[in-house]
């Protein structure tokens, strides 16, 4: 290894990494199987593509090329030399409206090739439900698909030449009439025309094996449409030139409704001479909630085109009177189709789910059969799992015959692992019973090239593995796909977990607790790799910023695959690399709403944490930011604020305090108030929350003071010691509304003073003995309070998401925590439920901002964007994070980071502001960061609303 690296790193302009976590983050694809390469390449160019593949054939190593990483068959995973050709070889080298074409290259993500097309009213065909994260060069590579199939074919049809080269070095130029096919490739194919006529089934989604009767002189023997869905095994694609297609200038879409996929499926045939750009299928197990959707049990998603609206409308209505349907909804508004949409494109990560929690795979991803049949063969596939004691739901590509599915195979035990092998042999023979294709959009990699011989007969995988010989004799590219294959049921990824539940602190109920459980919840479609936040999306800002998969939800769970794994990470839970790998991500709890799998890479951080520091000193900022509370507390109780203002005034001071805290030098010391929330409401109601509470603390079951509707305010530490400006706002509007708001008791039924804390600063920092500790004493302190109907409302979104749902999953075995958690509310929610009859004050002018990421991910903003419509405040909030993030941002080393973060949507929204927008931002981190980077006050909902009653 240290010869072939150190030749790499010679010839190559290129990054090489042979470390542990270039490794551990490619051993894995979006499939069931693991394969450790040697290193990593980030050729940038087709030179550095020339160079490995000459070093590599010197010391007989494998290559592999990967784009996305998002394959579902194994084929991105291998033993040798992994190609990366999404850092450096990603560019859209041209575009030429005129002859509706484009050069590109293979890393670039097919959605940047639609944002140039997108002008010249142009789109590239077929759009893979990983448009925004699947690259050109993997497209090409599977023969991808996607929606629109039905009208504009599979990648092969948009192909016109490829430049690739051979693993001897032999650069092609791919086309028609023969152009660039390696020597011998005629030869082999005149002497099998026959065998090419017939033996190959006549499908539009036929993607299994090689398409080598695209060398018949009858086809135009295009070698380049020939190579797509070749899998990396003939050669390594360096450039492409693509054809585009025109755009419908209008756009419908009709959701058809039947009572079950087997009724939707036998509709397919009759809706496709009325010429749709789409027909997608999928059932009810799929969908979170079927609100937006007609009702039924299954529905077809029908797209149809036009130069009109009216057009694309008439066209959507008349196949729904075509259509024998339970119901049917006819949509044309851009944004309700585009919320549709995400509903079947969440399917590839919601299908990982069974309904009950439990896990599927996709050990039988999207097999294809004429949509004819389509209705039959679903009939006998639920029949087939039956008998084997399956479940899954298929869903997909329903106008094409193309069926996607996640199976609860149990790919844990020996014997789940030889059901999951019974099952896909007898499966094969059913797709081929119905005249199928084993892959219908994927292709064959290790899950499907053993059961070829099915489909094929061995005398065409004969033929297969000689056409292999001529692209590629020395057997370097991709070995073990597609062509004498691995076996099905070897490298599963899940083989090197540890059988046993790990000791963790979490209680990761949606896993059964089990930490290993939770780490595979990532199934690699790579939703967080999205290089732009789209509407209110969160995920992953980190990545968004630095572009390296080690910092994307999925990479890191990679590493903390590997870690648990321990092979390639072989010091556990004091792994450096993971703790790198990590440290850039910001706890923002994106992907815990927005991976369709609910990874929550803040809680795994957080459990990370707690373990790699146990018994070692921690990073200084640890200990001024995760013991920030009682740092405040302090302060508060010497009455010292002002002191401490005055000497962080002082620059040299104020640079001391920084380092010795491990604050970024280039942040500012937040100001204290010299007057604590807390102490300016004792003033106020100090009287009336000792009436209120008395009877309480007494053991009467009554709560309240019998006049107005009571709730607790929930004290945080950002606004009782630095925002309390917050607060006062809040306690004003509240009780314009009707509610009396009252403080938490500070004393415990055993008589032991305290004060409530969410435990968010000790967890974010992963100190979760001590967050155990803070959160028990809070319980002790509600607990008078908490068998009974209390709402507890919480200003800060980010203490309120800790309650709602860190402090039930910190102490899972104490009831009390559920209960606190179920009592929680927002500002807006509270108003909305506690004084349902009672109208803000109308204050009628623009809002720019952003939805706190926490609010977003945990506690929702519906009753908040009710509550702005309600008074008036006009406009949408951004998505995104601010890049602040709590201690994430005031941490050295992170500032860069930060800022790139609010840079992408937030300060650009604020800066784009009209006169007189009201900039919003209901947390303190938020406003931190735009009073920082923008130079602008944002205010909570609360302090606006209180300034329309004082008007």
């Amino acid at each position: 290894m240290s010869d072939l690296e150190a030749e790499l790193r010679k010839a190559v302009r290129g990054e090489v990494g042979f470390d542990v976590t270039s490794r551990a983050l490619t051993t894995m694809d979006a499939s069931n199987y693991r394969r450790v390469p040697l290193g990593v390449v980030a050729p940038h160019d087709a030179d550095d593509v020339a160079a490995v593949l000459e070093v590599c054939r010197d010391h007989m190593v494998p290559v592999v090329a990967r784009g996305g990483g998002t394959s579902i068959a194994g084929q991105a995973t291998g033993t040798g030399i992994v190609l990366d050709f999404t850092r450096h070889m990603n560019r859209l080298v041209s575009l030429d409206p005129g002859t509706r074409t484009a050069v590109v290259q293979p890393g670039l993500v097919l959605d940047r090739l639609q944002d140039a097309a997108a002008p010249h009213g142009l789109r590239f065909g077929p759009d893979p439900s990983t448009h925004s994260r699947c690259t050109l060069g993997g497209m090409i590579g599977n023969n991808s698909c996607g929606s629109h199939s039905v009208a504009w074919g599979t990648t092969a049809d948009s192909v016109r030449e490829l430049s690739v080269l051979t693993a001897r070095g032999e650069r092609l130029r791919l086309g028609q009439g023969w152009s660039g096919a390696p020597e011998g490739l005629r030869a082999l194919v005149d002497g099998e025309l026959a065998r090419l006529r017939t033996g190959f089934p006549d499908l539009p989604r036929r993607i299994s094996g090689y398409a080598l009767d695209a060398l018949l002189p009858e086809k135009g023997a295009d070698v380049a449409r020939s190579f797509c869905g070749s899998e990396g095994t003939l050669g390594v694609l360096t450039e492409a030139v693509v054809r585009l297609v025109e755009a419908p200038r209008a756009r419908a879409l009709a959701v058809l409704a039947y009572a079950d996929e087997s009724a939707a499926a036998e509709a397919v045939a009759g809706l496709l001479p009325y010429g749709p750009l789409t027909v997608e299928g999928m059932a009810a197990d799929l969908v979170p909630s079927a609100a937006a959707l007609p009702r039924g049990g299954a529905w077809l998603f029908v797209e149809t085109g036009g130069d009109t609206q009216a057009e694309a409308r008439a066209r959507a209505e008349a196949i729904v009177r075509a259509a024998d349907v339970v119901d049917a909804v006819v949509v044309t508004d851009p944004a309700d189709q585009r919320a549709l949409w995400r509903i079947r494109e969440d399917a590839s990560g919601t299908a990982t789910r069974m309904p009950d929690g439990s896990e599927a795979w996709p050990g039988w991803e999207d097999c294809a059969v004429p949509p004819a049949r389509l209705g039959a063969y679903l009939r006998d596939f639920r029949g087939l799992l039956g008998e084997h004691g399956l479940r899954g739901t298929p869903y997909g590509h329903f106008g094409d015959g193309c069926i996607h599915v996640r199976i609860d195979f149990d790919l844990l035990s020996d014997a789940g692992i030889g059901r999951f092998r019974r099952f896909s042999e007898e499966l094969a023979e059913i797709v081929v019973a119905h005249g199928g294709s084993l892959s219908g959009e994927h292709g064959d990699g290790q899950a499907r090239a053993e059961l070829l011989p099915k489909m094929y007969g061995e005398e065409m995988v004969g033929l297969f593995e000689r056409a292999k010989g001529v692209w590629d004799p020395d057997d370097l590219l991709n070995p073990g796909m597609l062509v004498r294959p691995a076996p099905l049921d070897s490298n599963l990824r899940f083989s090197v977990l540890p059988r046993k539940p790990v000791d963790v602190v979490f209680g990761y109920p949606s896993d059964g607790g089990d930490f290993s459980a939770a780490v595979r919840r990532c199934v690699g479609v790579a939703k967080c790799r999205t290089t732009s936040a789209s509407g209110s999306a969160v995920m992953c800002p980190s990545f968004r910023v630095t572009g390296k998969e080690q910092h994307s939800t999925r990479g890191r769970a990679r590493l903390l695959h590997e870690m648990l794994a321990g092979e390639l990470v072989t010091d556990g839970w004091r792994s450096e690399e993971v703790r790198d790998a990590l440290d850039l991500c910001l706890s923002c709890k994106g992907c815990r709403s927005d991976c369709p799998v609910e990874v929550d890479m803040a809680t795994y951080k957080a459990e990370f944490l707690h373990h790699h520091y146990a018994g070692r000193r921690r990073p200084a900022a640890h200990y001024s930011m995760g013991w920030l509370p009682v740092w405040l507390r302090a302060v508060a109780r010497t009455r010292t604020a002002w002191l401490v203002n005055a000497l962080v005034s002082l620059r040299p001071l104020a640079r001391v305090a920084k380092r010795l805290g491990g604050i970024a030098p280039e942040r500012e010391i937040p100001r204290l108030a010299t007057e604590t929330f807390s102490r300016w409401w004792g003033r106020r109601v100090e009287e009336r929350a000792g009436r209120i509470l008395r009877p309480v603390r007494e053991g009467d079951a009554s709560f309240g003071d019998g006049l107005h509707t009571v709730a607790l305010l929930w004290p945080d530490t950002f606004t009782e010691h630095l925002s309390p400006t917050v607060g006062q706002a809040a306690v004003r509007v509240l009780e314009a509304a009707g509610i009396s708001a009252v403080p938490p008791p500070t004393r415990t039924m055993a008589g032991r003073r305290g004060r409530v804390c969410c435990g968010l600063t000790y967890v974010s920092t992963g100190q979760l003995d001590r967050a155990r500790r803070v959160v028990g004493r809070t319980l002790d302190l509600l607990e008078p309070l908490l068998d009974r109907p209390v709402p507890v409302i919480v200003l800060e979104p980010s203490c309120a998401a800790a309650l709602r749902s860190d402090v039930p999953e910190l102490l899972p075995d104490d009831p009390r925590a559920r209960r606190l958690a179920d009592r929680v509310l927002t500002f807006a929610e509270a108003l909305e439920q506690l004084a349902p009859d009672w109208t803000p004050p109308r204050v009628d002018r623009p809002v720019v901002g952003q939805t706190h990421c926490h609010q977003h991910a945990v506690l929702g903003d519906a009753a908040d964007r009710r509550l702005r419509q309600l008074a008036g405040l006009d406009g949408d909030l951004s998505g995104g994070c601010c890049g602040l993030a709590g201690n994430f941002g005031f941490e050295k080393g992170h500032f860069g980071v930060s800022v790139a973060c609010a840079e992408e949507q937030l300060v650009p929204a604020v800066r784009d502001a009209g006169e007189g927008a009201v900039v919003l931002a209901d947390g303190f981190s938020c406003r931190t960061q735009l009073r920082e980077v923008a130079g602008v006050r944002g205010r909570h909902v609360a302090e606006v609303l209180a300034e329309g009653l004082g008007a």
